[in-house]
């Protein structure tokens, strides 16, 4: 340990990611510019002109002088990782504070203008770490770019952002920057954060220090956000069922189960759920009836066993899928069918217990599934292990001898990628060649039904984008990827951290779409919607969603 000389901020932090005075124990001085649950932010008013921030964030859960205060500060300088892969903050985990006597130098903040960050990504990189627990603002005008979760966070591009833009003022992935920072926010008290719809305004400047967590930089601000807000109308589709075609939705149950879980059953306590309850499947039956009207065919993600995450070797659905369609039902719509296969207990990943796999709904008075159609893709595949197993049926329209087999996937998480900001490989994603391994397989698929003269619709959660690797392994030279045909501020479907993007898509062979006509839709209003922080969801999925029609005859 040193002998706790003062140093100046700047020479705490450094100008590289880990400070050269880790673990060390000094003094400095700054004044206070916000703070978090956990601690405050401290400035030095005056600094001197190097490349390395002139804040930094002090651990202090208890002492925590008030905003706009001079402060002196002593403490074990510590870089701070909150995962393994993340980049390290640093900060002081203070013994002491004490508030100086005085009038304190007003700061003034650094904006976040489309100009500043107008640079490239190793670029912004270098300038986002050397504004790391400063002051800085977002100005009016700006537009809200991602729905608010239960976290009280918000992303917002600001006012002339070179991007392209979705029609409700999202910003649409650049296959050039598919990771693309845009301005956080983070309110932590959640009653003075509001719940905001992509493309609401900004109505005032937004300021506070820049605090590096969950893997980005988000601004700690005090709330509350005055906003104009958006209008977001129910979206309908356009693509009823009609004789003589087949339509089909794809939907994301997001955990889907009818269990309030026993917490002496579950891994983790924050997969206790109750989506009786809350809503979701009122609200997933209300859109399969009034925003997708009915569809003959629906391929549903991320339904999970009867007894949701509790881990008991359970791994039969059918209460869930039941509950799903007594709902459908409650909301005005027809009877139901359901089809899976169950997994292995814990072998397709999800939540531990959850036992997650991809499913069907049908409607048995306008389609028949055929006799020892359905079938799992990939059971003992090395690129399918700890994943979802691809589900294919073969449906035909009742009067009709057209067959049309529905391939249904999850295809391996984006979880694991490494953040923007990671020291090591930012944005590396290491299950990219998974993917492309599990699409091969399914082509294979494919090609077997092709030269059966059976035509296909490959449909479901892809966790990849339209312009990727994986998409293109799939279509080859003979598939086509529905999405593509959209108009391109129409192609997303998901938004994260304000980037709204495709990762469901609806892949036909070329073939079937020189002979028969195929329409594509995305139903964009659920992924357009916030969430009441420190409330519960109120939406069905965190996904958009997605109905094809597909011409019999």
């Amino acid at each position: 340990m040193s002998d706790s000389r003062f140093r100046s901020i700047q020479q705490v932090q450094g100008i590289d990611l880990y400070s050269p005075l880790a673990g060390q124990t000094v003094t400095t001085r700054g004044v206070v510019t916000g703070s978090t649950r956990k601690g405050f932010f401290l400035q030095d008013p005056d600094p001197e002109d190097t490349a390395a921030s002139s804040a930094i964030f002090v651990y202090s859960p208890r002492q925590q002088p008030p905003t706009g205060s001079f402060a002196e500060v002593r403490g074990e300088v510590m870089d701070f990782r909150a995962e393994e892969n993340d980049r390290p903050t640093t900060q002081i985990k203070a013994d002491s504070v004490r508030q100086v006597e005085g009038d304190s130098p007003d700061i003034e903040p650094v904006w976040l203008t489309a100009d500043l960050l107008d640079r490239s990504q190793a670029e912004l990189a270098s300038l986002l770490n050397s504004l790391e627990g400063r002051l800085v603002g977002i100005r009016a005008g700006a537009t809200f770019v991602s729905p608010s979760n239960a976290f009280g966070d918000y992303v917002l591009a600001p006012k002339d952002l070179a991007a392209v833009r979705t029609q409700p003022g999202g910003v649409l992935i650049d296959p050039t920057q598919p990771e693309r920072w845009l301005p956080n926010i983070r309110v932590r008290n959640y009653s003075r954060a509001s719940k905001v719809d992509v493309g609401s305004k900004l109505n005032k400047p937004v300021v506070g220090p820049l605090n590096f967590r969950a893997a980005s930089y988000q601004i700690a601000a005090a709330g509350p956000l005055d906003i104009k807000p958006a209008q977001i109308p129910e979206t309908v589709t356009q693509l009823a069922p009609a004789v003589g075609k087949l339509t089909i939705l794809t939907l994301n149950g997001f955990n889907l189960d009818p269990q309030i879980e026993n917490p002496q059953r579950v891994k983790s306590q924050r997969d206790i759920d109750d989506d009786i309850g809350d809503g979701r499947f009122a609200m997933l039956a209300a859109a399969i009836v009034h925003q997708a009207l009915c569809p003959d065919v629906i391929a549903l993600q991320e339904i999970q066993d009867n007894d949701g995450a509790e881990v008991t070797g359970q791994t039969n659905a059918n209460r869930t899928y039941s509950t799903l369609i007594k709902a459908v039902q409650s909301a005005g719509g027809p009877e139901y069918h359901w089809a899976d296969i169950p997994p292995k207990a814990d072998a397709d990943g999800g939540q531990p217990g959850g036992n997650i796999r991809n499913g069907f709904l049908y409607r048995a008075d306008r389609v028949q599934l055929l006799p020892d159609s359905l079938k799992r893709i990939g059971e003992n595949h090395p690129a399918f292990e700890g994943s979802r197993k691809p589900i294919v049926a073969r449906f035909q329209p009742t009067g009709s001898n057209y067959e049309l087999a529905v391939v249904n996937v999850h295809l391996a998480s984006k979880r694991h990628q490494h953040g923007l900001f990671a020291p090591d490989q930012p944005g590396f994603d290491p299950r990219l060649q998974t993917r492309v391994q599990q699409v091969s397989i399914l082509r294979s698929v494919l090609r077997n039904l092709s030269g059966h003269g059976i035509d296909y619709y490959v449909t479901g959660d892809f966790n990849d984008f339209e312009f990727s690797e994986t998409l293109a392994t799939l279509n080859g030279d003979d598939n086509v990827n529905l999405v593509d045909r959209l108009p391109l501020e129409d192609r997303y479907d998901y938004n994260h951290r304000g980037i709204s993007q495709a990762l469901m898509h609806g892949v036909v062979s070329k073939n079937h779409l020189a002979r028969r006509r195929v329409e594509y839709e995305i139903l964009h209003g659920n992924a357009l919607l916030g969430i009441q922080p420190g409330g519960r969801s109120h939406k069905g999925s965190d996904h958009a969603y997605v109905i094809a029609r597909l011409e019999i005859a």
